[in-house]
């Protein structure tokens, strides 16, 4: 069991990390070109309000509802059936957010208004904003339909196309700043297009592979699909259930609008880096987990689901606590090297870190986010993460007003770490919440051996830390016109900090093995 599912986190982690490259790479070219001044937090914004609507509808509610109710028709259905189903979901999905793209369209001055509302005091990056919303906000019905696929690859065990189609994305808006913006009156504007072209792009390139499975599906409009109608039921609670996170971000840009220019751009690049771990191990591992974790829940295995949720949450530990201290202490040097060319500039680099930082200290909490509530969506329980989402997203507009009103008040620098700070308060509370509800329903019980294990990578990781803070030095000193140089350091630091971390665990008896197979796994 956790041979297959390492091996498909794998390739799911594999080719998000191809597709994160080249997000860094997109964003290095971004914030040459376009630094962080107006029209860079414009496009943020504009880019931030579709790809907010993709992860609720697209990877959140629907990628949620729809694979365990297709697993389901799998398991108990026939192949023509469940056809049936994709192509009743395909019509139903596509002609809903048809309308909702013609209404974005349309009301895209009063979205910017609702997403960020301080930029009316700036009349030009109002309307450019608005303008730039009507060019990506077609995304989200383009990216929707490629979710829907996607959910279909992913329930007939094909997880590498899904996981690259992303990358189509980065590689549009690189050629968009690249070649395109040179060319327009208002070269921020390539961005907007180059996010279009994407959108058509990642729908085209994954059909050929559900042609092969005989599963493209033919649109039809069918509401009253017995399939449909419990997809229906499950997204719109789930709508907030598996998109908390995301909600927390966009609040932190909407008050960082009335911030001072460049708290939307500091934000975004911070939570760029923050994203890199998250998507190259947290949404691969927990891509692989639904599927698995709903034909488990249909085939009524309730010891294997248990045994699955395990094996998962040791994974996230010994992963996921290096890459936040790795994070947390090469802040500076990470965001130097990525982006300090240009217009970003050394203010620019330490401001980012600040909430960079802020991130860092919530990574696990994200990534057990992530993780937790594919454990109820597979179960067909989406009402539990979405009372637990509500309550985690309330508490993170309490402290974002908690946090920053005093920072604004008394002028204390970087207030908008203090929404990043908040965020990541959020998730650990998120994440707690979701696993105290796991536990108390008998659906989940931690098998033996997780205090040592929480030794072992506590340890590990203090020692990573000792040599990270030994050698990483702050982001001054990266500031060197040669960027090699620079990237052949961060290099070092991270192999530095990697090797001290593995070779502790090893001393302290905790091998790969111990992590890769579940306990009581033959």
């Amino acid at each position: 069991m956790s041979r297959g599912l390492l091996r498909s986190t794998a390739v799911v982690g594999g080719m998000t990390l191809l597709s994160r490259i080249l997000g860094l790479v997109r964003d290095i070219v971004i914030a040459r070109v376009f630094g962080a001044g107006s029209g860079a937090d414009a496009f943020f914004v504009a880019f931030k309000i579709p790809n907010f609507l993709r992860r609720l509808f697209a990877e959140g509610s629907f990628s949620q509802a729809f694979v365990p109710v297709l697993a389901g028709y799998r398991a108990r259905n026939t192949a023509e059936e469940t056809r049936e189903l994709a192509a009743a979901a395909a019509g139903v999905l596509g002609g809903l957010l048809l309308v909702i793209t013609v209404l974005g369209i349309l009301a895209a001055p009063l979205l910017v208004l609702v997403f960020a509302p301080g930029f009316l005091a700036d009349a030009a990056k109002y309307e450019l904003t608005v303008q730039m919303v009507r060019l990506t906000f077609p995304y989200i019905l383009f990216i929707s339909l490629t979710a829907l696929a996607g959910g279909i690859l992913h329930s007939f065990g094909r997880f590498a196309v899904p996981a690259f189609t992303p990358a189509l994305l980065n590689l549009c808006l690189i050629g968009a700043t690249l070649w395109l913006a040179p060319h327009l009156q208002e070269p921020v504007t390539a961005l907007a297009w180059g996010v279009l072209v994407a959108g058509v792009a990642q729908l085209l390139f994954q059909l050929p592979f559900l042609r092969r499975l005989r599963m493209r599906p033919r649109p039809r409009w069918r509401r009253d699909h017995p399939g449909v109608r419990r997809i229906l039921g499950l997204m719109l609670p789930g709508i907030f259930g598996s998109s908390v996170v995301q909600i927390n971000l966009l609040i932190d840009t909407l008050v960082a609008s009335f911030l001072v220019t460049g708290s939307v751009s500091w934000l975004y690049y911070s939570d760029r880096l923050m994203e890199f771990p998250l998507g190259v191990f947290g949404i691969a591992l927990a891509t692989v987990l639904l599927p698995r974790l709903s034909g488990q829940h249909a085939a009524e295995a309730a010891d294997e689901y248990a045994r699955t949720l395990d094996w998962a949450l040791r994974l996230v530990i010994v992963i996921g606590t290096p890459a936040a201290a790795g994070l947390f202490m090469l802040a500076g040097p990470l965001l130097a090297v990525m982006f300090q060319y240009g217009e970003f500039g050394p203010r620019d680099v330490d401001m980012a870190a600040l909430s960079l930082r802020a991130y860092a200290l919530g990574l696990l909490g994200f990534i057990l986010v992530k993780v937790l509530a594919p454990a109820f969506f597979a179960r067909q329980d989406a009402a539990t993460p979405v009372r637990i989402g509500v309550v985690a997203m309330l508490a993170n507009i309490v402290m974002n007003v908690a946090f920053v009103v005093p920072m604004v008040v008394w002028e204390i620098p970087a207030p908008h770490a203090g929404l990043a700070l908040a965020t990541t308060l959020a998730a650990f509370l998120n994440a707690g919440l979701l696993f105290a509800r796991l536990y108390r329903r008998g659906w989940y019980r931690p098998a033996p051996g997780w205090r040592r294990l929480f030794l072992q990578v506590g340890v590990a990781a203090a020692a990573m830390t000792l040599v990270l803070a030994l050698i990483g030095g702050d982001s001054a000193a990266w500031a060197g016109p040669d960027w090699q140089a620079r990237v052949l350091r961060l290099a070092l630091c991270v192999s530095a900090g990697a090797g001290m971390y593995f070779l502790v665990l090893r001393a302290l008896g905790l091998c790969w093995r111990h992590v890769a197979r579940p306990p009581g796994a033959a």
